[in-house]
This record gives C-alpha cells, sequence and structure tokens, in this order.
C-alpha cells in the first residue's frame, strides 16, 4: 500500500511511507530546511518508519537521502540543491518538498525544471506525502 493523499479528505495515508520515498528502514535521511510550517505528521511517520530520528542539516554524515523543505522566497532553488548534495551518497535521492499549489510559499513545477540541471539533478517523480505539501523526487544526472 502506497502512502497517498486524498484531497476529499485532506488526509494523507503514511502507512507505507519508506516504500513510496524509496526508502529502507536502515536508511540515513538528512533534513535541510526545516522551519515552523512543516509537516511534523510527514517527519514522525518517517521516523517511526526509520526507526530512527532525522539527521540535522548541519550534520556532516554520508546520507541516503535529502528531504529538503523548500518555499518559494526562501533564497535560490538551484543553491539549495547544490547544498543538499554535500553530504548525500552518489546513489542518494533528494526529495524536494515544496507547498502545494494555492497555498503560501508555492513553487511552480517549472522552476523546479529549471534548477535541477543547473544543480546536476533530474527530477524523476513525485509523491503523494502530505496534504500541505508536494514531494518531488530529485537524483543526480547520468554522465
Amino acid at each position: 500500500m502506497e502512502s497517498k493523499y486524498d484531497a476529499a479528505t485532506n488526509v494523507v495515508d503514511q502507512t507505507n511511507l519508506l516504500g513510496e520515498l524509496g526508502l529502507r528502514p536502515d536508511s540515513l535521511v538528512q533534513e535541510i530546511g526545516v522551519d515552523d510550517d512543516v509537516d511534523d505528521r510527514l517527519r514522525d511517520a518517517l521516523e517511526d518508519q526509520l526507526d530512527e530520528p532525522l539527521i540535522d542539516e548541519d550534520e556532516q554524515e554520508v546520507v541516503d537521502a535529502v528531504l529538503l523543505w523548500f518555499r518559494e522566497g526562501d533564497d535560490d532553488l538551484t543553491d539549495a540543491l547544490v547544498d543538499a548534495l554535500t553530504t548525500l551518497d552518489d546513489n542518494g535521492v533528494v526529495w524536494l518538498l515544496t507547498p502545494r499549489s494555492g497555498r503560501s510559499g508555492y513553487v511552480p513545477p517549472v522552476e523546479i525544471q529549471d534548477a535541477a540541471p543547473n544543480a546536476g539533478l533530474h527530477v524523476t517523480s513525485s509523491a503523494g506525502v502530505s496534504a500541505n505539501w508536494a514531494a518531488t523526487r530529485l537524483v543526480h544526472r547520468k554522465s
């Protein structure tokens, strides 16, 4: 069962969040851009399924995935994506979390499509993991 957003109820089923994000229980996940507006239910569900806390953005440990919370008005998206690669394993993934359409801080998909290649990344898919946040999967471009 995948975690899916139900627009009618404004609820996300997060029972298989790791599967939706392509992670395993032993994955190391770093979180960048945390602020008061993040989805704490998503964060808690992810930590429960990983069975360990998310790694703070100040840590320098090599990670399997980065959750990058980003809003319109936060510095530069390309720079934020490049910074997210600092501790990311070569086979790792960046999950870019942006406010959904109609919400404050919304980032249009075209901005993500423009910024990703400049950071050496490729947009591959999206995931329904939060009622208020859209999740976009970015991976290293093949050389």
